[in-house]
């Protein structure tokens, strides 16, 4: 059995009780990535972001479970 983890990377503005939540529900570790960004006047900067690290099966749940609550705090304004 191998033991492959991925990456998730958390798009920057998530709120942070957001991360907090999907971290205590899921078995995933926020991990920093360092990323070249490639937009604006940031042409190769590169910036710790926040990620999740986890099974690829777990992370797919993880990243359907942001994004519907990123959708709820978008419309309602609701963490």
């Amino acid at each position: 059995m191998t033991d492959n983890k991925f990456d998730l990377i958390i798009p920057p503005g998530v709120p942070r009780s957001m991360i907090y939540a999907i971290n205590e529900e899921y078995d995933v570790e926020v991990v920093t990535r360092k990323r070249q960004l490639n937009f604006a006047n940031m042409e190769g900067d590169a910036r710790e972001l926040l990620a999740f690290r986890g099974s690829h099966e777990v992370l797919e749940k993880v990243q359907e479970d942001l994004y519907n609550r990123l959708e709820a705090y978008i419309a309602g304004g609701e963490l």
